[in-house]
């Protein structure tokens, strides 16, 4: 599908948390945080959508798709597959940094290992914490380890259990050429393979309940695709990984590339 066409997807974008700020402001203000890493004294968007307890919370692009889901899913030892997407009506530029949640502000402060993914990471991060109240515990250089070897993207908590998320993107070059299958299977193969060596080698300060694989996927195709290799491949690379795919649908060049994509 086109690009034009993939942008005329955008539904719009919800700017519940500038309500709520507006609101709070009336009444004099709030002291809502996440947690020891919110600046003191300060209260913004993204202050606000860590408190509202509705699902999808506030934030930059609309959410949806499953939502709120996670239960059992986060202490089975059985693999599964969630499928969710966002909505992008314009691009995300530097200003728009006050309508992400903390946690996804400090995942941008902290950067990574290296690569262009942080955008990618943040906005992992923003689905989790919108849809399931996920809490940043640390993020990808801080994690510490026995051993080297491949590194998880960041540790979080989601209903009082340690959960590591790694990230990738699902998107072939040129990006509106069609989405194989053996392209997904190669990606889930791969990254399912790293998240049980970085599982291994993880010190047990950091040690995770399991680990929650977010694949961000350029279109609704590719997840279909993403789908059917993952019901493909052998159950001790799938181990009990949560593969969440995200579709990003609209103006979402950011997640994919360093600006506009070619």
């Amino acid at each position: 599908m086109g690009i034009i066409l993939k942008r005329l997807r955008a539904d719009g974008m919800v700017r519940f948390a500038i309500l709520l700020g507006v609101f709070l402001a009336a009444c004099g203000g709030s002291d809502v945080a996440d947690g020891p890493d919110a600046a003191a004294g300060t209260v913004d968007a993204a202050d606000l959508a860590d408190a509202v307890s509705e699902f999808p919370g506030p934030g930059f692009g609309q959410i949806s798709g499953e939502c709120d889901v996670f239960d059992d899913e986060l202490i089975s030892t059985q693999p599964s597959l969630v499928h969710s997407a966002f909505d992008f009506e314009r691009l995300y530029v530097e200003a728009d940094e006050g309508m992400l949640s903390v946690g996804g502000r400090r995942i941008i402060g902290d950067g990574n290992a290296g690569g262009s993914s942080v955008l990618s990471e943040v906005f992992a991060f923003e689905m989790l914490k919108r849809c399931e109240a996920a809490e940043l515990l640390k993020t990808e250089t801080q994690i510490s380890y026995d051993s080297q070897g491949k590194l998880t993207d960041f540790l979080a908590e989601i209903d009082s259990e340690k959960i590591g998320v790694s990230v990738t993107r699902a998107v072939g070059f040129p990006f509106d050429d069609p989405y194989e299958l053996a392209q997904a299977s190669s990606l889930l193969e791969g990254k399912l393979g790293d998240i049980l060596q970085s599982s291994e080698n993880v010190s047990a300060d950091d040690r995770w309940r399991k680990q929650i694989l977010a694949v961000l996927a350029y279109a609704p195709e590719h997840a279909d695709v993403l789908a059917q290799a993952w019901e493909t491949i052998d159950a001790t690379t799938r181990a009990d990984t949560i593969v969440h795919i995200m579709v990003t649908n609209g103006q979402d060049d950011f997640i994919y590339c360093d600006g506009a994509c070619p």
